[in-house]
């Protein structure tokens, strides 16, 4: 059985629900379209960022062999993160965290009693430490765009696959059944008025034949 009625209320229904459907599709694609956009710029982002953090580990690396002279002082220290900031922006409807700054934790050591070498090992790692942050916020903001842009396009499917074919069935078939029963209505009327002319033809002949006869 059809889910809706065959009926000119019905009818309008169906056409005011087409005609909504049809005025939010095109927000709906457009939001679509701005999110893949952000989606796309979110991924070159993050290969950016990925490539500077790769660039610093290398010149961290090449601070591997004094980081393995056992000494009091461990540079590695200097990466202990006491709290990242971040702030979020909306962007086509979804909210994305941006990097802000990162504390350390405090890191003490002599100038005088350390080698000179100490203090580019300490802006090393605190560096590497920040690329990295900076990359795990660049793909969580494009986490959230992924996942918004995934629910946008299941929206947009639903509309141009589903929604909308299945309201322009519906009219379809309002609009054929209502017309079949106009042509109904119609030849019924028909049907009717010629048995109306025929009858009234039949009792003008009659009223003839008894006119014949008296005279």
């Amino acid at each position: 059985m059809a889910e809706f009625k065959l009926t000119k209320n019905e009818l309008r229904m169906q056409q005011n629900k087409l005609a909504q459907l049809q005025k939010y599709l095109p927000t709906l694609q457009l939001k679509k379209a701005m999110l893949q956009i952000e989606v796309n710029e979110a991924r070159s982002e993050i290969l950016k960022l990925e490539h500077h953090y790769h660039s610093l580990r290398l010149e961290v690396k090449s601070y591997a062999e004094l980081l393995s002279d056992k000494s009091e002082i461990d540079p590695m220290g200097a990466a202990s993160i006491l709290a990242i900031h971040k702030h979020y922006e909306n962007i086509a409807g979804v909210e994305v965290p941006y990097f802000e700054g990162i504390d350390f934790a405090d890191f003490h050591y002599s100038l005088f009693d350390t080698p000179p070498w100490l203090d580019g090992v300490v802006l090393g790692v605190r560096g590497l430490a920040e690329a990295q942050v900076k990359i795990d916020i660049a793909q969580e903001k494009k986490a959230a765009l992924e996942n918004e842009l995934r629910e946008v396009a299941i929206r947009v499917n639903l509309f141009e696959k589903i929604l909308i074919p299945r309201a322009l069935s519906n009219i379809k078939k309002i609009k054929v059944f209502l017309g079949d029963q106009l042509l109904a209505a119609v030849s019924r009327a028909k049907v009717a008025k010629s048995k109306i002319e025929g009858h009234k033809k039949h009792l003008l002949e009659q009223r003839a034949l008894q006119a014949g006869e008296q005279l």
